[in-house]
């Protein structure tokens, strides 16, 4: 295909792979840029969906019109003339004037924005002509920009969404809540959000604001600025100086993976919708796993840093589904995983080249790196401490023609388990149906096994994965215990760690109907903690507890209905008595709003019941703009806030006072003061809030129960592993990396036994922690060194035939299954499960 467009392009494209840096930054875009449509035409042809393509295409630049009108009128027309704001007519005339032109020029109004769009086209074609209408059109526009009804007219209008100035100490729009006395903030009236229930919270940009977004990028590949992918240096050329730290200290490393953002740009921009997605799938091709809501390092480090960056993980995740949405999209992207000539390395994947890689966790470091190291030609064994469902038949032995055949509802999905932290950590404002996408495409692969209930450490140690003839092990288990925070009453009834209040709701599935879970929630409620596990504490309890309280009074009516409502409250204490009186006031409230609502022909609001009983606050010791989730992605707080929390800033937990039931009744703070230099200063008073649950978000340390329960196994550094290099020398200890970008990051842990080698990535590493992109990139940067590590650690590699035995050992030794059921009597079941790895390290106490 190549050839024939260019008889050059075939061997600079082989010159490419197989001459490491063989072109500069410039030349490499260029030669990909080349190479992208092409490929996407022979993908086009090969799933015979060439008019479909087509058909994206034209939707794609169907929006040019209204980009061009945002820059030849909106921009630079009407925000220039803001100042002088000379327009006389009101907007209502000139609005009636714009229809009358639109109609009399035969535009169909059906999508205003477009035929106002176009109509300023028209006028454009002969400016001399048009004059006195192109003077009307931008005084409209001016209107538009500025007159509470015209902004009221086109609110939400990709023309009219102009970049705004960014303070980086206010980048959360936030008022006083009442009292100045209670110190509490929360989201500006006008923005608050009506959430109900656990679907999807985000339903992401449209088609046109993503091309907004693309066409506001200014495609800085083209001179090597793309600050975004490679980072913001200190000084241009110079990157060797380090990279910029802005207002915040935070340091503008840009994309972990160096993905190609801006190339990706330029192809959506003209339409190129599949070349897009592959362009970016050279570096990143578990792009599912990022993207809107996810990340935003590369959005920091964007060449604009005084007004609203480019909204690239819109763009990414546009990409995406713009290709999941064309007929066999899951295809495609599972053959992109595969097979991307625009790659350097791992164009194809490897012939099994007998290596055996045991990785434990299957988060977003573990399955980043049973990726890489499957197309090494790697065989690799992937568990995980929790469950993991299997794959519908359906979608592994048959092709999925759309994408549809995959999406569950997040509201009645079974947690399959895959993915760690994304599955369990993060909440419902990310679509966790993408997981599925990667769960798939790697469980199709002949060298890839993955079994949910195996702990490192526990089911199989290291020593067993050796036996086994495993010839390396990667950790990648994630974070670990969660930090106490050291107040009176900490282990009182009310009081629960944030990250077990989300795993068990997710888990348990606790919010849906069906649901038996005993996961109790009271108002008023309290999160104590700045970062982003505090903050989505906070969305989830207060979502959670209308489904709660809706739940209790079905149930109960329902069961006084069938034994009778006294039969129902003599089963109850004195404290549960009063605790259901609570429940069922407030599910009557929640059904009668729902019923206002249907009624009045619009979503619910359940702000305000949730504000009337307390709500949810968020407590920081220090100011919101200090905090972690604010420094990390400041658009998650924002989100939070609009939900309609509380945030309680400069607040030291001190004890949880407990009621006459010895369950948590508030919680008592020192006020802390900030001074001029943004330090907090304790000038000895104390704040009490009411509080009927605390939820503890003080952060975690990494996982290394291994060291724990297996001592002198590893070299410890503080909390983490201490980070090793091997190089032609062997293992050697190295310094923690100042970043994500740095050359030696140390993924190797002190394990060096009988030649073995043992890596560590993700959030239990100290320069990859923090972000599912980072632990996507932290396996990146790994796997190469671990392939080196293989070949000087050569032991006499199993032959390929062999693999097929080896394949059904570890299903038999790992695959936990049940052997019998026999009920002994209505209360007590005995269940007999054959896993031979779990039996022969059993010990007494543990359970499975």
């Amino acid at each position: 295909r190549l050839q024939a467009l260019d008889a050059d392009l075939p061997a600079r494209l082989l010159h490419y792979r197989h001459t490491e840096n063989a072109f500069t930054p410039l030349q490499t875009s260029e030669l990909l840029l080349a190479c992208a449509p092409v490929l996407e035409a022979l993908i086009a042809e090969l799933f015979a969906i060439e008019t479909e393509l087509e058909q994206l295409q034209a939707r794609t630049l169907s929006h040019d019109p209204i980009l061009q009108f945002k820059k030849l009128f909106v921009q630079r027309r009407a925000r220039r003339r803001l100042i002088k704001n000379d327009v006389t007519q009101s907007f209502a005339e000139l609005d009636a004037w714009l229809d009358q032109s639109i109609q009399a020029a035969g535009l169909d109004s059906a999508d205003r924005e477009l035929a106002i769009a176009r109509f300023g086209q028209t006028l454009l074609a002969d400016e001399a002509a048009h004059s006195d209408a192109i003077e009307q059109l931008t005084r409209w526009a001016i209107l538009g920009l500025s007159d509470p009804i015209g902004q009221a007219a086109v609110r939400g209008w990709t023309s009219f969404k102009l970049p705004q100035g960014m303070v980086p100490a206010h980048l959360v729009p936030v008022e006083a809540s009442g009292s100045a006395s209670s110190g509490l903030i929360e989201a500006v009236a006008q923005n608050l959000r009506r959430r109900d229930g656990f679907k999807l919270t985000d339903q992401r940009m449209s088609a046109r604001a993503v091309q907004g977004e693309v066409h506001y990028c200014i495609y800085c590949h083209d001179h090597d600025g793309d600050f975004c992918s490679k980072g913001f240096p200190e000084k241009k050329g110079e990157p060797a100086l380090g990279f910029k730290i802005n207002p915040l200290g935070v340091t503008l490393t840009g994309c972990p993976l160096e993905e190609k953002i801006s190339e990706m740009h330029l192809l959506k921009r003209d339409g190129h919708g599949i070349a897009a997605l592959a362009m970016a799938m050279v570096d990143n091709p578990m792009i599912p796993a990022t993207g809107h809501r996810i990340c935003n390092d590369c959005m920091k480090a964007c060449i604009y840093q005084k007004q609203d960056p480019v909204d690239i993980p819109q763009i990414e995740t546009g990409v995406l589904t713009d290709v999941l949405g064309l007929p066999w999209g899951v295809e495609i992207y599972d053959l992109l995983t595969r097979w991307n000539p625009l790659r350097a390395r791992q164009y194809l994947p490897l012939p099994y080249n007998g290596k055996k890689i045991l990785i434990a966790g299957m988060g977003p470091a573990g399955f980043t790196m049973a990726h890489h190291l499957t197309m090494e030609g790697c065989a690799v064994v992937g568990i995980d401490g929790l469950k993991i469902e299997p794959l519908s038949d359906t979608f592994m032995h048959g092709a999925v023609r759309d994408y549809a055949a995959l999406e569950e509802q997040l509201d009645t999905r079974v947690m399959a388990g895959f993915g760690g932290v994304a599955e369990y950590g993060i909440t419902v404002r990310w679509d966790k149906n993408f997981l599925k996408l990667i769960y798939l495409s790697l469980a199709r692969r002949s060298l890839f096994q993955v079994f949910g209930g195996v702990r490192l450490g526990g089911t199989i140690t290291l020593d067993d994965a050796w036996a086994l003839g495993f010839d390396h092990v990667s950790i990648a288990t994630g974070a670990g215990l969660p930090r106490v925070v050291n107040i009176e009453n900490s282990l009182a009834r009310g009081m629960r760690q944030a990250n077990d209040f989300l795993m068990a709701l997710q888990l348990t599935g606790a919010a849906k109907a069906s649901s038996l879970a005993n996961l109790q929630v009271r108002m008023p409620a309290v999160v104590i903690g700045g970062g982003l596990t505090a903050i989505d504490t906070a969305t989830e309890v207060q979502t959670y507890y209308i489904a709660q309280v809706e739940k209790t009074l079905s149930r109960y009516e329902r069961l006084a209905r069938t034994i009778g409502e006294a039969r129902v409250r003599a089963q109850l204490d004195e404290e549960s008595i009063g605790i259901l009186e609570e429940f069922l006031e407030h599910g009557v409230a929640v059904r009668n709003e729902r019923e206002r609502a249907i009624a009045a022909n619009e979503a619910p609001n359940f702000v305000p019941l949730l504000r009337a009983w307390g709500g949810v606050t968020v407590v920081y010791r220090r100011g919101m703009n200090q905090s972690p989730a604010y420094l990390r992605n400041h658009e998650e707080v924002t989100k939070a806030l609009e939900e309609g929390i509380f945030y309680a800033e400069g607040l030291q937990p001190l004890r949880a006072a407990l009621n006459r039931f010895g369950y948590v009744e508030s919680l008592e703070c020192l006020r802390l003061v900030r001074t001029e230099d943004e330090a907090w200063q304790d000038l000895g008073d104390k704040l009490t809030l009411p509080a009927r649950a605390i939820f503890v978000a003080a952060g975690a340390t990494p996982n290394t129960i291994y060291e724990r329960e297996h001592p002198g196994t590893f070299e410890m550094q503080g909390v983490h592993f201490l980070p090793y290099e091997d190089d032609e020398d062997g293992l050697q200890a190295v310094p923690v990396a100042p970043n994500n970008k740095a050359e030696h990051t140390g993924p190797f842990t002190s394990y060096e036994k009988e030649a073995h080698r043992v890596s560590f990535i993700g959030d239990t590493h100290p320069v990859f922690h923090g972000s599912v992109v980072k632990a996507i990139a932290s396996s990146m940067r790994t796997y190469p060194k671990i392939m080196h590590a293989l070949k000087i650690a050569e032991r006499g590699a199993i032959a390929p035939k062999d693999y097929a035995k080896f394949r059904e050992q570890m299903t038999h030794l790992l695959q936990a299954r049940v052997v019998k059921v026999r009920r002994h009597s209505p209360s007590v079941v005995e269940v007999l499960i054959r896993a031979p790895m779990a039996a022969k390290n059993f010990r007494p106490g543990q359970f499975f």
